[in-house]
């Protein structure tokens, strides 16, 4: 029987797909998004063009989350209403790629036999190998356990004609016991500060006027690389060299863990004129007990001395975080721990989630302390609510002030608006009259929800 290799070897390249249309549906993470665009790319490079949907598309790729089990039910979901889509016309192809097909390539095969190429994270730059070998060969699983480099050469089409993600590592080397990330990851790779300079410069130049730096632990990028023959995390360093780039206008940057958040950090964003003054910083849990079942690394106390530093370090720091509701064991007393820490740290923005329970994951096995779902969701509301109050008092300081704005996009509910981010992140929508997409705009805050901005043009 030939192996995998051995079938690539034999076998002639197929012709280019010239005139068939793709289309790529992506759930969950901005590393998923980033993904979803190299694939894009390589589709094209292929000779297709993108669908205008799925109905309209030869070849669909799905990129699966795993992160929560409402990301899995949307994919099995999907999958299901797909086999209509793929029965009506026997020369469309079906590929499912991402992290649930990583974590669970025999369950997807099972429950979808119709999926053409089931294939994993680290399997992104074979997918038109793939999709040959599955003309010849039928159906065709492709995981692979581990990674040693980054697939850097991957073209993209990029979503946005003004921003884009630019990934600097994936992997992940913590043990939360939530996390299903190391195993659907792997451990953390970083790629060489030269090969990011080269690709943000090539944005620059196609003109990108925003970046947003991806990896599971930003803040530990580079610890895996020999740079000057030491082995450190090199993320400072990383963001003074991009801060030269000519014509760049911003860089963000997701997702740094706290445990490893390092003073050289904040005080590089605060000192670099393209670096946001937006810092995301997960906190998961405001319990001591629940932290620790966690393996998070720190405590409620650390947590906050970090919250302090942001504040004391970054002028108007804007603090984003993640909390989740319902961890195993989690009582009412450990709930309004977290809710001590929103209330202190004033984030100007939280993402909420639901416990899930991933199989493969510590926190799975913890089936006895699971929490009632009606106290999940009471304990959710509450959340929401505090949230939702904190986030509009902190929105109103921008009232009355000067902001500059970065038109990404038209707003999704008229077209006599378009919308885009201030410095801190926060969704700001303006009148379409004489300005346009791209534009970087010195704008005046008139209004404010919990959630976003309105503004004139200065």
């Amino acid at each position: 029987m030939k192996t995998t290799l051995e079938i690539n070897r034999s076998k002639k390249i197929k012709p280019s797909r010239y005139g068939l249309k793709y289309f790529v549906k992506t759930f969950g993470c901005q590393m998923n998004e980033h993904d979803s665009e190299r694939i894009a790319g390589l589709f094209e490079q292929d000779g297709m063009s993108k669908a205008s949907s799925i109905d309209d598309s030869d070849i669909l790729f799905i990129n699966t989350c795993t992160i929560r089990e409402n990301a899995d039910d949307k994919l099995y979901g999907t999958l299901g209403q797909l086999k209509i889509w793929k029965n009506a016309n026997s020369k469309r192809k079906l590929l499912v790629g991402g992290c649930a097909a990583q974590k669970d390539k025999e369950l997807v095969r099972n429950r979808a036999p119709w999926v053409d190429v089931v294939m994993g994270t680290h399997n992104l730059t074979d997918v038109v190998h793939l999709l040959n070998q599955s003309e010849d060969w039928g159906p065709i699983t492709e995981v692979t356990e581990g990674i040693k480099t980054l697939p850097t050469d991957a073209p993209s089409i990029r979503e946005s004609e003004v921003s884009a993600l630019v990934t600097i590592q994936i992997g992940c080397d913590n043990s939360c016991t939530f996390c299903i990330v190391p195993s659907v990851r792997g451990p953390e790779i970083s790629r060489r500060p030269s090969d990011i300079l080269n690709e943000v410069s090539n944005l620059v130049d196609s003109g990108i006027k925003e970046i947003t730096l991806l990896g599971q632990n930003v803040n530990s990028y580079g610890r895996d690389l020999k740079i000057n023959g030491k082995s450190k995390p090199y993320f400072s360093e990383l963001l003074h060299i991009l801060n030269d780039v000519k014509d760049l206008k911003r860089i963000r940057f997701t997702s740094p863990h706290p445990k490893d958040f390092k003073d050289n950090t904040l005080i590089s964003v605060n000192e670099l004129d393209k670096v946001t003054n937006q810092i995301h910083i997960p906190l998961q849990s405001g319990s001591n007990t629940v932290l620790r079942k966690m393996q998070r690394g720190y405590s409620k106390k650390k947590f906050l001395e970090k919250v302090d530093l942001a504040k004391n370090t970054i002028n108007d720091v804007s603090l984003t975080t993640d909390v989740i509701v319902g961890f195993p064991g989690e009582t009412d007393e450990d709930f309004e721990e977290t809710l001590s820490v929103l209330r202190y740290s004033k984030f100007d923005a939280v993402y909420m989630f639901k416990f899930s329970p991933r199989p493969g994951t510590k926190a799975s096995d913890y089936k006895d302390e699971f929490i009632d779902k009606s106290i999940i969701d009471d304990r959710f509301m509450k959340l929401k609510e505090l949230q939702t109050e904190i986030s509009h008092q902190r929105y109103k300081r921008f009232i009355g002030t000067n902001q500059m704005l970065l038109v990404e996009n038209y707003s999704k509910k008229s077209n006599n608006y378009l919308t885009g981010k201030i410095d801190g992140g926060q969704t700001t929508h303006i009148s379409s009259n004489n300005i346009k997409i791209g534009d970087y705009v010195k704008v005046l805050i008139t209004e404010a929800t919990p959630f976003a901005l309105k503004s004139e043009l200065v």
